[in-house]
């Protein structure tokens, strides 16, 4: 009888891409786990590093703002390598990586808002909005799921695929149509990452119940 084996979740961009840089990655979370850095405090870096992209963006140096938030891209995924390095899986710890991301990407959002309020842009300022909730909601939905024991990775568009149609257009000018593009694919990953949990439940006896 052939061992019945466990359907395993889909990988998503943000784990191909920490697979694919492993070799760029590790050595430098190895150099920082040697300095006695912690992971929790390359997540704030980060968070320090969004901020100033975000700051940049509100005073309306865009493309600046798109290439520091560039740059600090890689930080997401170093600080969840030092903590494999390290042996030791912190909830705390990744409690703090996903609540800094949340706020890094809402700073930016913000910015967005200040920048178009700013210079009586109404239509764009609508546009960051639905881009500022679709963003939340997807990594809301997938938190909420995985808090009752469902999965909910997919979707079209997860954090890092936001920031590669972002970052590169603000550093080319065009950060209207990349802020466009988020507004309506990251609400069309809430709507699927919603369907997705909805077929889990619907084959699981009771967990419609579930609250």
């Amino acid at each position: 009888m052939q061992a019945e084996t466990t359907p395993q979740p889909p990988k998503t961009l943000s784990d191909r891409f920490r697979k694919w840089f492993k070799w760029f990655l590790d050595p430098i979370a190895a150099t920082l786990n040697r300095a006695g850095v912690h992971p929790n405090t390359v997540s704030l870096f980060g968070f320090l590093g969004a901020l100033l992209g975000a700051y940049l963006v509100a005073i309306g140096q865009i493309r600046w703002g798109g290439v520091v938030l560039l740059l600090m891209a890689p930080v997401d995924a170093i600080d969840g390598s030092m903590a494999r390095q390290r042996g030791v899986k912190s909830r705390f710890g990744a409690f703090v990586d996903s609540v800094t991301d949340r706020y890094s990407e809402l700073a930016v959002y913000f910015a967005f808002l200040i920048y178009y309020t700013g210079i009586g842009d109404r239509t764009m300022s609508l546009v960051v909005f639905l881009a500022a909730g679709g963003s939340l909601l997807v990594s809301y939905i997938r938190a909420r799921a995985e808090a009752v024991e469902f999965e909910a990775k997919g979707g079209l568009l997860s954090r890092l695929e936001r920031y590669l149609i972002l970052c590169p257009s603000m550093i080319l000018g065009i950060a209207a149509i990349g802020l466009s593009i988020i507004a309506v694919l990251a609400n069309i990953t809430a709507v699927q990452r919603i369907y997705s949990v909805r077929r889990q439940a619907a084959g699981t006896p009771g967990a419609e119940h579930v609250h």
